[in-house]
């Protein structure tokens, strides 16, 4: 009970620290890549200082309810991943808080903000189904959707689920909302004037969905994580070299339609999921 504790503190306090910390990394190699120098590694962390300062201005309270749900529901999911919960309980818990920061961007009038709460949706749509497959052969190798089950295995999940690793990393892609699926908000100044969903948010409330927005990054670093949970080092080196790899498919490529997303995700989910649990039930 009193580690679950201690771990349940030290992913509230550190989680969005060091996902601060990857988003400024991860913002320099994209200036790299792009023959830029870029800003600092703790900018983000300078954003939102600036931003919590700042006179808090909604369109209506009901944005300002949904900024609170979506960075309880992002910190809520990291802890229950921490402690070793349920894969399902966590993928609620992400998704009611994703379902929040959708009808905050449609409580807005802004047809910006409309269209941005409409594509996070075509997203979430997306992958959702994408999660719950990779999930179901998880607790198909472990025997439980318990995360600590996996902890558990003399074998990382990798070498029984490698293609399901790559439909994780599809969803995730189309979750951290990276080139080529960055349909209802970007990053990037030079592709996006205007970030969708994000628009009508400003000041105190910004801030509450970038820290959200970190929280969910150690998530889905830490979702990543539990195909080497055999090793620490093994661990770091599996989540780095697939950031890495996301960074750079967010950097050299273009965005695709909606129409594109939808498709290619479910029918590649369904593909690489069959061969998988066909493969799985060969050995």
């Amino acid at each position: 009970m009193i580690t679950k504790i201690i771990l349940a503190i030290l992913a509230l306090v550190a989680a969005p620290l060091l996902g601060a910390l990857i988003t400024g990394v991860d913002r320099r190699i994209t200036a790299w890549l792009q023959s830029r120098y870029g800003p600092p590694i703790l900018q983000p962390i300078y954003d939102v200082l600036k931003l919590l300062g700042k006179e808090p201005m909604v369109t209506n309270t009901w944005q300002a309810l949904c900024a609170y749900v979506y960075i309880v529901g992002a910190a809520l999911s990291v802890v229950l991943l921490f402690t070793g919960s349920d894969l399902l309980l966590i993928f609620f818990v992400l998704t009611v808080g994703a379902v929040f920061l959708v009808m905050g961007a449609l409580a807005s009038p802004s047809p910006y903000s409309q269209i941005g709460g409409q594509r996070e949706l075509l997203q979430m749509l997306a992958y959702e189904p994408l999660l719950i497959l990779v999930f179901a052969a998880i607790a198909m190798v472990t025997g439980s959707f318990k995360v600590s089950a996996v902890f558990e295995q003399t074998r990382p999940l990798l070498y029984d689920l490698p293609l399901m690793y790559i439909v994780l990393g599809y969803a995730l892609t189309i979750k951290l909302r990276k080139s080529p699926f960055d349909i209802s908000a970007s990053a990037h100044a030079h592709q996006e004037l205007v970030r969708g969903v994000y628009t009508e948010y400003s000041g105190p409330f910004l801030a509450m969905i970038e820290i959200a927005h970190w929280y969910e990054v150690i998530l889905v670093l830490g979702l990543c994580a539990l195909f080497w949970s055999t090793s620490v080092v093994g661990m770091v080196v599996l989540v780095a070299v697939t950031y890495l790899a996301e960074i750079i498919v967010d950097n050299v490529t273009a965005r695709l339609t909606w129409r594109f997303m939808l498709k290619s995700a479910v029918g590649m989910g369904l593909v690489l999921t069959l061969v998988n649990m066909l493969w799985l039930y060969a050995q």
